[in-house]
């Protein structure tokens, strides 16, 4: 019982690290609201498998749900930053990057409070518990296909410089807009001449040895600070 609880619990992060890991990769191909939309399916899909399992009397089910939910939530977390700071306006794009930082604070707070037993944590209830990460998913799943696809995606990846404008009035508003496509040209630029590295060759490269230290430093005692507790 100990080991089937560990990997319950673990599985979730291991199907993180494969989709944050492919995270990449797929949205140069597909495109970020495409991604979006998928994860949100995927997360949908988890969610039903793992409200269903008690009344299956499966506890695979709840394995293979937490693996899909952590899939889900790999892909999610780089795809949202990137896409909500994509569609701002330049102004208020540090604004919006903090404020989904807000919120995915917030959601966490809301599930562990949820997951107390004098809510859904019962023992009749805690099936709905795990289901209910499937809504937040389907409010985004019906309300994303009436946002346009990310601006500097269609212009850098995709060439469409009239997709470009017509996603940036659909989302900004008429005027002249013309300054941002002009730094979107700009990074494309840039991003021509830089070497994209994979994990491994970010591992290797001597001059990011330090930073990388921080970020792995960072990451790991924010676990000990207290904020879980909080």
């Amino acid at each position: 019982l100990l080991f089937l609880w560990s990997i319950t619990v673990s599985i979730f992060g291991i199907g993180g690290l494969l989709g944050s890991s492919g995270s990449r990769y797929l949205t140069v191909k597909f495109g970020k609201k495409k991604c979006l939309l998928c994860t949100n399916v995927l997360m949908i899909v988890a969610a039903s498998i793992m409200g269903c399992s008690k009344m299956s009397q499966s506890f695979e089910m709840i394995l293979i749900g937490r693996f899909m939910c952590g899939l889900s939530a790999g892909l999610c977390v780089p795809l949202h930053h990137q896409y909500v700071g994509e569609i701002s306006p330049k102004k208020l794009r540090g604004f919006a990057n903090s404020t989904s930082s807000f919120f995915w604070s917030l959601g966490k707070a809301v599930g562990q409070i949820s997951g107390q037993r004098e809510l859904l944590g019962s023992q009749s209830l805690w099936p709905v518990l795990m289901a209910s990460c499937g809504f937040p998913a389907l409010v985004q799943l019906v309300t994303l296909p009436f946002f346009p696809e990310s601006p500097p995606y269609l212009l850098m990846h995709k060439d469409d410089l009239e997709g470009c404008k017509k996603a940036i009035r659909q989302l900004w508003g008429e005027g002249q807009h013309q300054a941002e496509i002009d730094d979107i040209m700009k990074e494309k630029a840039t991003m021509k001449n830089t070497k994209i590295l994979s994990v491994l060759e970010l591992v290797k490269e001597p001059a990011f040895r330090w930073q990388l230290y921080m970020i792995v430093v960072l990451t790991a005692t924010i676990q000990l600070c207290g904020i879980n507790a909080v």
